[in-house]
């Protein structure tokens, strides 16, 4: 505890620098406008980002992209109150209550309650992140090749679950992920892997081209193939910012609810904010005296939810800054980004480069209060950037992605491997594939690889050392309850349909 306390004040010394300082406001600005927009959510931004950053400073670079992440969390509420539209997933459970709330005239104390919410969740889970991230960090390095390839699979199993939907469809996202993963030249044969004959694809594809691709240009397609390219009529903002005595009497339960419920759903891979936002939401409706109000305009109905998504924030970045493990499809654009800078996720991370990884962490206590601080007065700004016909800001978006993709290598095969990407995450999603398990078996894939190989060479060549070893065969029995357990539970439910 000590040791971290240690760590978080010398992260707290970069954090407050000037130009640091600056990059979380600004990700803040620019996550929240990011988080009011239908169709641009927070990893799809990131993605963005990568190019244009890609010779900065990597820890302003950092800080700016996670301040994104926490914006935009709370950027999704304005339009979720006002248009009956989540500007991002986390905030789909908040148009149940939130816009109800705005017909009724009180959409300024929804939007108040939303960033106390925010606040209070996302401040909480970063405390935790900072106690606990350093010993999870010292545990996986006692872990070995054969454990951490079991883990890998289990986290694997875990998200195709944890995906919703079909169970198949999350199991082929990932696989399809890992398969991309392995294009390139073998560097222990030096034989080139499913490049059919493509010479420039023997380096392997950039992370960031696929990523930009599935995340910036599919995500435009989706959103102009769904939408004609007006934006929907909003309701006014209305009433006090200030919320009444009765008002804070039914949110600060839910608001302390929500911390711990959204802290973790956001420890399991796959699942997320919008997880949490929805068994927060779930939560409250069950313990409320009022349960009949829900639906109606209840302020639990847009306190907890609000304040779950913002928790899982912080909960998501223990799994992927200590065992290289995202939890979301935010996260794992954000380990994208790690490797970019030559940072590689992982147990190592925070015992190789700890002046990045808590400066990172400091930096997430700045931006919550730089986000309340922002984001109460600014309100009435905020959403004005709603009236942006999206005419002018989808083809801006295309433009980033192109020529972001074409300044890494100043190559046109990045160019053409984008608009191929983008058609591929369109598809993705026009066959309700999660891009999310494509994404997070292309992020995991290497350092799958290389366990596997690791520990086939350390057993010299005894592939039964994954089930001989007790944790190695653990983690997998893990998993594999877990998908049995999900099959199981949707059988019944068939069962009691019929």
């Amino acid at each position: 505890m000590s040791d971290s306390l240690t760590l978080l004040l010398q992260g707290f010394q970069q954090a407050l620098t000037l130009p640091n300082l600056v990059s979380a406001v600004i990700g803040c600005l620019a996550g929240t406008i990011v988080g009011i927009l239908p169709g641009i959510g927070p990893a799809a931004t990131i993605s963005l980002m990568i190019p244009i950053v890609f010779d900065a400073n990597p820890t302003s670079s950092l800080i700016m992209m996670t301040a994104v992440y926490l914006g935009a969390m709370y950027g999704g509420t304005i339009t979720s109150v006002l248009l009956k539209l989540p500007g991002e997933a986390a905030s789909v459970i908040t148009c149940i209550d939130g816009f109800e709330m705005a017909k009724q005239g009180r959409a300024a104390q929804a939007l108040s309650v939303a960033a106390i919410g925010s606040f209070v969740g996302g401040t909480l889970s970063v405390v935790a992140l900072s106690v606990v991230a350093l010993p999870v960090a010292a545990l996986a390095l006692k872990i070995g090749p054969a454990e951490f390839f079991s883990l890998l699979v289990a986290a694997m199993l875990f998200i195709s679950v944890l995906l919703g939907g079909d169970l198949l469809r999350a199991v082929a996202s990932v696989v399809l992920g890992l398969a991309i993963s392995a294009i390139g030249t073998d560097l222990q044969t030096g034989v080139p892997r499913l490049t059919f004959g493509f010479w420039t694809l023997q380096d392997g594809i950039d992370l960031v081209v696929l990523v930009v691709g599935i995340f910036g240009v599919g995500e435009v397609i989706w959103f102009l193939s769904r939408h004609d390219g007006t934006s929907g009529k909003r309701l006014g903002l209305s009433g006090s910012l200030w919320l009444s005595g009765e008002d804070w009497r039914r949110s600060w339960p839910a608001i302390t609810r929500g911390s711990v419920i959204g802290f973790g759903a956001g420890l399991l891979p796959g699942a997320g904010s919008l997880l949490g936002s929805v068994l927060s939401y779930a939560a409250e409706q069950r313990v409320s005296k009022q349960p009949e109000e829900f639906g109606k305009g209840a302020i639990e109905g847009v306190a907890g939810p609000e304040t779950a998504n913002n928790s899982a924030t912080g909960a998501a970045m223990i799994p992927m800054l200590t065992l290289g493990i995202p939890a979301s499809g935010a996260t794992a654009v954000l380990l994208v980004a790690l490797m970019m800078w030559g940072l590689q996720p992982g147990p190592r991370l925070m015992i190789d480069h700890p002046d990045v990884v808590w400066t990172v962490i400091a930096s997430l206590y700045v931006s919550n209060v730089v986000l309340v601080i922002l984001n109460l007065p600014l309100i009435p700004l905020f959403v004005r950037v709603l009236d942006i016909p999206s005419h002018f800001l989808l083809p801006l978006v295309l433009v980033i992605a192109v020529v972001g993709a074409y300044s890494l290598s100043e190559s046109p095969t990045d160019v053409m491997l984008v608009l191929v990407f983008g058609g591929l995450g369109y598809l993705l999603r026009l066959l309700d594939i999660p891009q999310v398990g494509l994404l997070i078996g292309l992020v995991m894939g290497s350092s799958m690889e290389q366990s596997l190989r690791q520990a086939i060479l350390v057993s010299r060549g005894d592939w039964s050392v994954f089930l001989t070893k007790p944790i190695s065969a653990g983690f997998l029995a893990l998993g594999l309850a877990v998908v049995l357990w999900d099959a199981f539970s949707k059988a019944r439910k068939r069962k009691a349909l019929t």
